[in-house]
């Protein structure tokens, strides 16, 4: 090889360097945390969506708790969150920013019920549900199945998730001392995909390997399966928004980002994801 085409050829790759580098110091970095029910939605989002070569992306989970905390503490660009910021929430973050924060619907989710795909037992209802996690119904043979252990699997307290369910499904009682708490959804669906007793509950989008059952408003209403139809309808009696929350009023690529999560084109991901879109489009 020549002497001049050796200089070209460093020359080149300098060049090439210093234009990834330029790059990537131009791009944009937008922290998202909170919410492990929503960390493979946000994670898809930031995979495909128009803005990705501008910003650089770190996505994590930890809980909604976790995650509002963070964002009251100046430590996450969005917080992700599978419940409503509480009063006492937005009243910190508005003592911090003097801005009481905005909220942002991303998607929906049918709150699943997740039983071992062994489980015989194919529908409850919202009572049903709450005397089984409270700790008043402890066999299976009393709701239709087999003369087996009731084994509950639920969310840590600093889910969303769990105090969605807490809330709306418990109303507000504290779950059975046996209850047993998984660090995140993909934990809980492992542990009852393994066990042929258990219970539990998490995001529509990571049902595989165990099974969502029906879910009855009451025992006079028709028991309904979360899907599309029966989220945007209100049949499925244990459905709820999904949430971004932010300091302040986005702008510039934070703002192009979310613009487009709410678009036809970000809520078709949240289908492909396994949950359900704010609206019909």
């Amino acid at each position: 090889m020549n002497t001049f085409l050796r200089i070209f050829r460093h020359s080149a790759l300098i060049l090439a360097i210093t234009a990834v580098s330029a790059l990537a110091a131009n791009r944009e970095k937008i922290s998202i945390k909170g919410s492990d029910t929503l960390v493979i939605l946000v994670q898809k989002w930031t995979e495909v969506c128009p803005q990705r070569k501008n910003i650089e992306f770190q996505v994590t989970g930890g809980g909604s708790g976790t995650g509002i905390a963070a964002l009251i503490n100046g430590t996450t660009d969005i917080c992700s969150a599978s419940r409503p910021m509480k009063p006492k929430e937005v009243k910190l973050l508005k003592e911090r920013t003097g801005y009481r924060g905005l909220e942002v619907r991303v998607a929906r989710d049918g709150l699943s019920v997740y039983l071992n795909e062994e489980n015989p037992v194919q529908s409850l209802t919202m009572d049903q549900l709450r005397l089984i996690f409270t700790g008043k119904i402890t066999n299976w043979k009393d709701i239709g199945g087999k003369d087996e252990p009731i084994l509950l699997y639920s969310r840590e307290n600093s889910s969303g998730t769990y105090e969605f369910f807490k809330e709306n499904v418990l109303q507000k009682e504290d779950f059975d001392e046996r209850a047993q708490h998984m660090a995140g959804t993909a934990a809980l669906i492992n542990a009852i995909s393994k066990d042929p007793n258990g219970i539990g509950y998490g995001g529509a989008a990571y049902a595989s390997g165990v099974k969502a059952i029906a879910v009855a408003r009451d025992d006079a209403s028709p028991a309904a399966l979360p899907n599309e139809n029966s989220i945007l309808s209100g049949a499925y009696p244990i459905s709820r928004f999904l949430y971004f929350y932010l300091a302040e009023r986005p702008s510039g690529r934070t703002k192009e980002f979310i613009d487009w999560v709410i678009s036809k084109h970000g809520q078709e991901v949240v289908g492909d994801v396994g949950y359900y879109p704010i609206a019909k489009f």
